[in-house]
């Protein structure tokens, strides 16, 4: 683990920007979650349900490593996401948890939001994994388009039971290949 690395650090972007979650960020995030589509595929479809969402939040608030993602011409939360560290790879970092609201599907945003997580975490760290449902289509898609690779596939407990995950990673190096060109 690399103790010079900050889970809630405060990250801004052209279009976008990350800071730490909130108790107060409660209604507002969960307005963004309360949307049913948004987990569908998800290993926990039911999270738009408030008695879910409340447990979800909780979590992620006790795992002080989650960050709202703000529209910077809006001010509005639009989605959350987290660094965390995998008890399988304990040296590396892994982004997750993330979702967008709807509006913000099929765009830049999760480009953007890609862009500035891993930019940040490749100051302290070589690789970066990401942990998909095996379900979770529309995320696999999104990993693979920002160029990580498929890894393998591993149960974990990641939010709180042994579960199947997808596991992708992507390098240093590949990223600076791919985005210094």
């Amino acid at each position: 683990m690399n103790d010079k690395f900050s889970y809630q650090a405060t990250l801004q972007g052209r279009n976008i920007s990350l800071r730490p979650l909130l108790k107060s960020d409660f209604d507002e995030l969960f307005s963004c979650a309360s949307d049913k589509q948004i987990w569908a595929g998800h290993p926990h479809p039911t999270r738009y349900k408030l008695s879910e969402f409340r447990t979800y939040f909780q979590t992620a608030m006790d795992s002080n490593n989650c960050l709202v993602i703000t529209d910077n011409n809006s001010g509005n939360i639009i989605g959350s996401s987290r660094y965390y560290v995998s008890k399988t790879i304990p040296d590396d970092i892994s982004i997750g948890f993330t979702f967008l609201v709807r509006k913000y599907w099929g765009g830049k945003t999760n480009l953007e939001l890609k862009e500035i997580m891993l930019d940040y975490a490749f100051k302290n760290f070589n690789t970066v994994w990401f942990h998909v449902g095996a379900k979770n289509i529309r995320s696999q898609k999104a990993t693979l388009k920002i160029g990580s690779i498929f890894s393998h596939e591993e149960t974990l407990d990641i939010s709180g039971k042994n579960e199947s995950w997808f596991c992708y990673k992507i390098n240093k190096e590949q990223w600076l290949t791919l985005h210094n060109t």
